[in-house]
C-alpha cells in the first residue's frame, strides 16, 4: 500500500501517511513468518496487511497485521509496525483501543530502536510482557512453531 489510507477511531477519521520502505520489508517479513507458522493451524486466519478491522463500533482500523479467530472472526493478535512521522496512532491512540477492547495479544514493532514490545490482554488491560531486541525470540504460545530472531526481523 503506497497510498494514504484512513482509520476511523470512535467516528473520527484519521488519515494516515503511507508506510516507508524499510516499513513495508518488515511487513512483509512478519506475513511470511507467521503465514508458515500457520501451517498447521486450522483455528486462526491471518488478513491481509492493512486490512480494515471494525473493532468497535465506528471504530475502523487497519493494523500492519491481523490474526483473527476461524470460529468468530475477532483479532486475537494485532501488530503495529510503527511510523517514526507519524507514531503517535500507533504508539497512544491505538493501543489505548485494542486495551479497552482486551485485545489478547498486541505486538508494538518499533523500526526506530529494532525492537518489539509483546502485550497480554489481562483483566485489568494490556501488560507488558517484554520487551524484545538483538538476538532475543518472538515466540508466541498459540503459535507454536513461530521463532524469529528480532534480529532477522529487522535485517537489512
Amino acid at each position: 500500500m503506497s497510498e494514504t489510507y484512513e482509520e476511523i477511531v470512535e467516528g473520527e477519521t484519521y488519515l494516515r501517511m503511507p508506510p516507508g520502505a524499510r516499513h513495508e520489508v518488515i511487513c512483509t517479513r512478519l506475513h511470511e513468518l507467521i503465514a508458515a507458522s500457520l501451517a498447521n493451524i486450522a483455528t486462526t486466519r491471518l488478513l491481509p496487511r492493512r486490512s480494515v478491522v471494525q473493532i468497535a463500533s465506528g471504530t475502523l482500523v487497519r493494523p500492519d497485521l491481523a490474526l483473527v479467530t476461524v470460529a468468530t472472526g475477532k483479532v486475537w493478535l494485532a501488530a503495529e509496525i510503527i511510523s517514526s512521522d507519524d507514531h503517535r496512532p500507533d504508539t497512544v491512540t491505538k493501543k489505548q483501543i485494542y486495551e479497552e477492547l482486551n485485545i489478547p495479544r498486541l505486538w508494538m514493532i518499533d523500526p526506530r530502536y529494532d525492537n518489539v514490545e509483546v502485550y497480554h490482554g489481562s483483566q485489568y488491560g494490556l501488560m507488558l510482557k517484554r520487551i524484545l531486541a538483538g538476538r532475543e525470540t518472538l515466540t508466541e504460545q498459540l503459535l507454536p512453531t513461530l521463532q524469529v530472531t528480532i534480529a532477522e526481523l529487522f535485517q537489512a
